[in-house]
């Protein structure tokens, strides 16, 4: 980047301010999310919880960050950005501070439902708040990447935190994000501005749509969740009543003046590259960490903290996403970054297919780094691509359908995995789990090398070069 377009893309006090505050809510969630994965089995011995139970304390926060989404992003655009990320992120804290007082499973699986809902209204808010804040070109592509880089190092961080917070008591799993979370509800009433609140002449809350779309998502989501440990009948008629309501959604849409999501949304042919990558690269992801960490803790034995360790060298996108991402970006485009990135994935994933029994850290390593270059490449361009050229009344809906085609990505890459590595073991032995492991590998892959065949037709169609005229928008003009 030269000297002109890296003075016209450096941030202000206010709104490096106003990043920070939007970071530490991408933060938050994450660590949210990474410890308590970590964190389960202390869950399960205090508690007392069932294998069934303890997988709804997981599943619980994807069907209420997911199936709340949608509505999220919109509400996010139509009744203000900061009303909804300040609103939302006290219910956050509120219900996680519950989590950590529960004494039953009931009471933790609400609490993280409700959590979960809580984060579906305020990433789409904290999203949008940055992708209508940051004028579009350098200036935006520089937030978002330092913001996608924060979720990384807060993920990356949360697996180490949960390990050492979950060994002294899980409970303090819930209450480190309740300290998290009110310095930045302080932060955020202090920093990210106030604007008027949004005309919604003609734009009243499609209560129809709203229904039908998160019937629709929680219903496939929870379809999806259920395909290793549920009956095939039950969950063929879970998926079968998600996709009657995805069906309703469609035809309320068509019909009403004012829609939840706009159709005529989908014809950005690179939006929906981005959120169709997007799902599968989420879908890759997830499914080879939920493998990787069966396959340390349970056939080789290590310890939450020692995998914790292992697997935190993947956090190296944290640091590539805001110093690296951004000139590479400016050089090459978001386009042939994601290309590259969902290759180095495939390749990352291909690695690790002759998994042994005894394999030393040194021979998963590699594997590692490159899917934390891989994450670097990817997640922070798919974020600009989703929401580039989107008009502003809209960025928090673009946000809403990125962030929900992650989460249904998440949730299909766990169960995919998990129904191949249930399927392909035959016994309880080392030989044999690690069989089923081998077999499920596959899974991760197969998504990552969907993932680059779509997003290979971006790079052909030459969309997502890099922006390369200075911002005349020195600003942050604002928040909602």
């Amino acid at each position: 980047m030269s000297t002109t377009k890296a003075a016209a893309a450096a941030f202000s006090a206010r709104e490096w301010g106003v990043l920070l505050v939007l970071c530490g809510a991408i933060f938050l969630e994450g660590i949210d999310v990474a410890m308590l994965n970590v964190a389960m089995p202390a869950i399960r011995a205090d508690l007392g919880l069932s294998t069934g139970t303890l997988q709804w304390v997981m599943s619980a926060y994807v069907l209420g960050y997911g199936g709340f989404m949608l509505v999220g992003g919109r509400a996010a655009d139509l009744f203000g950005r900061r009303r909804m990320f300040v609103g939302w992120l006290a219910v956050f804290l509120v219900f996680s501070g519950l989590g950590g007082l529960a004494s039953e499973g009931w009471q933790l699986i609400a609490a993280r439902f409700v959590t979960g809902a809580a984060a579906a209204f305020t990433t789409p808010a904290g999203l949008s708040v940055i992708t209508t804040g940051f004028a579009e070109g350098p200036r935006r592509n520089k937030a978002l990447l330092f913001y996608s880089g924060t979720a990384a190092g807060g993920f990356s961080i949360g697996l180490v935190a949960g390990g050492l917070l979950a060994s002294v008591d899980w409970r303090w799993v819930f209450f480190a994000p309740v300290v998290l979370s009110a310095l930045v509800l302080v932060g955020a009433l202090v920093s990210v501005p106030k604007s008027p609140r949004p005309d919604r002449t003609g734009r009243g809350l499609d209560l129809a749509g709203g229904l039908t779309a998160t019937a629709a998502v929680l219903l496939l989501v929870l379809g999806v969740e259920r395909v290793g440990h549920a009956s095939p009948a039950s969950t063929v008629v879970t998926l079968g009543a998600g996709l009657a309501s995805l069906a309703a959604f469609v035809a309320v849409e068509r019909r009403t003046a004012a829609p939840l999501v706009r159709l005529g949304i989908f014809r950005s042919a690179a939006l929906v590259r981005a959120n169709v990558a997007g799902l599968l690269f989420a879908a890759g992801f997830f499914g080879f960490q939920f493998l990787v960490v069966l396959y340390l803790q349970e056939l080789r034995g290590w310890s939450a903290l020692e995998t914790s360790f292992a697997m935190i060298v993947v956090g190296v996108d944290a640091v590539l996403s805001p110093t690296v991402v951004p000139k590479l970006v400016d050089r090459f485009g978001n386009a042939r970054l994601i290309f590259g990135g969902l290759v180095l994935a495939s390749l990352a994933y291909a690695l690790f297919l002759p998994l042994g029994a005894d394999w030393t850290y040194l021979a998963m390593l590699p594997s590692l780094l490159l899917l934390g270059v891989a994450f670097a490449l990817t997640y922070g361009p798919l974020t600009i691509v989703a929401t580039e050229g989107v008009e502003e009344e809209e960025q928090g809906l673009a946000g809403g359908l990125l962030y929900t085609a992650f989460q249904f990505g998440a949730a299909l890459g766990l169960s995919g995995a998990a129904a191949v590595d249930v399927a392909a073991t035959a016994s309880d032995s080392a030989a044999a789990r690690l069989d089923g492991y081998q077999a499920a590998l596959w899974v991760p892959l197969a998504a990552a090398l969907g993932a680059a065949l779509v997003s290979a037709f971006g790079v052909r169609s030459g969309r997502g070069r890099a922006v390369r005229e200075p911002d005349p928008s020195p600003e942050l003009t604002t928040a909602g």
